[in-house]
């Protein structure tokens, strides 16, 4: 049996939007049917102003900088279509089927608070497409995240009216064919509709959403081969003492802190050398650990504060004030707000790539690894060993480093100067995915560099929380011995670390959460 989940727009939580994200297959999302009576309120004031003799901007006149062409009211059906069709010029490869499920399930969030003036049955349309698998293609670049989403939108409201291409079953077909074959009928738009659905922010807020949770994943496993690393370098947990942390104050400093000396504890390696070592303090890069993941954690926080209020928020233009009976324009649709969260999740991504990207340097470097054999080979000149799979972790750090250059300020006017401010949210958010991949290779590669590390300490132990992350690794990758082809270990822990393998491995210790 299929699962239902039902949303309450304006109250949609940030569990919920991640299960729609992780649990794409079997779960049917709804619309909470209460709200039913508010959109068609609102769908009434704006078939009235249709009919009428006022001239209300998307329902009887031009778009953008043609607001001023009045549209004859048995023309409103015909200027929409018109609206979809000139609007469909994305271009790229097509976003993926995860991501555009939750821009639909965003979409039917924004219309069914009844501000939008749409009708019922684009919700139920859109529901429909969800429950008969019809993913629209919605190419991936093409919206500069003001006046809405438009082009990308206009592709997924392409194949509601029948036009354009979905993934049907597996295949890319016809929206047409896809229509039929589900037996479902292309909608008429009627007025402001084809306006409600391409005016917003939802294909930038669901690449922002995405980003945001895979890169909270990742850096939940930084913070476990963050500990790895510790142990392999017989490094000290007297910084990660809550004392220290609670001087400071800083939520995501205190809970990075509390994990890693949670998961340290009971290490065999950590009590052999609480007396005699001779080094004062570690590098920066164990030591600060709390401070570097911490940070990045309370501004994936605030990301997610923001990201959880877009993604119920109503961004289209104008807006139907039910209470009023009027019809306002405005510019929620400018997504200024996604493009900040966007540049500030991409700075977090890429500090902690850099923070565990210097822990594997030095887990490789015998002038600072405490012992270990050079570049964590047991016959280092012969064999290279983790030589370049550190300069690998180096370059993918490097790429991260350009891809944080923040987005947002980077406005160009379009159309003739009507919309001169824009936000670049969308592809702000799309570049997270990228930056993703790259931090998961970092961390898969000191999953392995550090696990190496933990090998060579024998017969000393880790703790048991590490010790159980090792031994599902080495069900994946062995342990390095002689040189070999190392792309597929590379390949395997990244994977590890990416799906969140490693973080169902820890037991008995609270990770933070979101």
């Amino acid at each position: 049996m299929g699962k239902t989940l039902t949303l309450i727009p304006g109250r949609a939580d940030l569990n919920q939007l991640r299960r729609i994200y992780r649990e794409p297959t079997g779960l049917k999302v709804r619309i909470d049917p209460k709200c039913r009576h508010g959109v068609q309120k609102a769908a009434d004031i704006v078939d009235r102003a249709a009919q009428g003799d006022l001239g209300v901007y998307g329902v009887n006149t031009g778009f953008g900088k043609l607001a001023s062409t009045r549209i004859a009211a048995e023309q409103t059906a015909r200027l929409q279509r018109n609206l979809i069709l000139s609007h469909c010029c994305g271009v790229g490869k097509p976003l993926r089927v995860d991501i555009v499920r939750l821009v639909m399930v965003l979409k039917m969030l924004s219309l069914g608070r009844g501000a939008s003036g749409v009708r019922w049955k684009l919700i139920e349309q859109l529901q429909a497409l969800l429950d008969h698998d019809i993913i629209p293609i919605i190419p991936e670049q093409g919206s500069v995240g003001a006046s809405g989403d438009l082009a990308p939108l206009a592709h997924l409201t392409a194949v509601m009216i029948g036009e354009g291409s979905a993934v049907f079953k597996g295949k890319t077909i016809p929206a047409a064919s896809a229509l039929k074959k589900a037996g479902l009928i292309p909608l008429t738009l009627g007025p402001k509709e084809g306006l409600g659905m391409i005016n917003g922010t939802q294909v930038s807020t669901a690449l922002a959403l995405a980003g945001l949770f895979d890169a909270w994943r990742l850096s939940l496993s930084a913070l476990i081969t963050g500990a790895l690393t510790s142990d392999a370098l017989m490094a000290s947990t007297a910084p990660f003492r809550s004392e220290i942390h609670d001087l400071r104050g800083l939520p995501g400093q205190i809970n990075a802190g509390n994990t890693l000396r949670a998961l340290l504890a009971g290490s065999q390696i950590r009590e052999s050398h609480r007396e005699g070592d001779e080094r004062v303090q570690d590098p920066y890069c164990l030591r600060c650990q709390p401070q570097v993941m911490g940070a990045a954690m309370d501004l994936f926080g605030q990301v997610a504060r923001t990201l959880e209020i877009e993604a119920n928020a109503v961004t289209d233009n104008p807006l139907v004030l039910i209470e009023h009976g009027e019809i306002i324009s405005g510019g929620n649709f400018h997504a200024e707000p996604v493009a900040f969260a966007a540049d500030q999740c991409a700075l977090a991504i890429s500090e902690v790539g850099s923070i565990t990207e210097r822990r594997i340097a030095t887990l490789v470097d015998p002038a600072l690894n405490y012992g270990l054999p050079a570049f964590l080979s047991p016959d280092p000149g012969i064999n290279s060993g983790f030589m370049i799979a550190e300069v690998t972790a180096a370059a993918l750090m490097s790429e991260n480093r350009q891809r944080a250059a923040p987005c947002s300020i980077d406005s160009t006017p379009t159309s003739a100067n009507q919309e001169d401010h824009v936000s670049m949210a969308c592809h702000g958010a799309r570049r997270l995915f990228d930056m993703n991949q790259n931090l998961a290779g970092i961390v898969g590669i000191e999953l392995l560099a550090a696990a190496q590390g933990i090998h060579f300490r024998k017969p000393l132990e880790t703790s048991i929380p590490l010790r159980n992350v090792i031994k599902r690794l080495r069900k994946s990758v062995p342990v390095l011995a002689d040189d070999r082809y190392m792309a597929d270990d590379l390949k395997s822990a990244a994977k590890l670390v990416h799906d969140g393998t490693i973080i169902n491995m820890i037991k008995n210790v609270e990770l933070p959460r979101l």
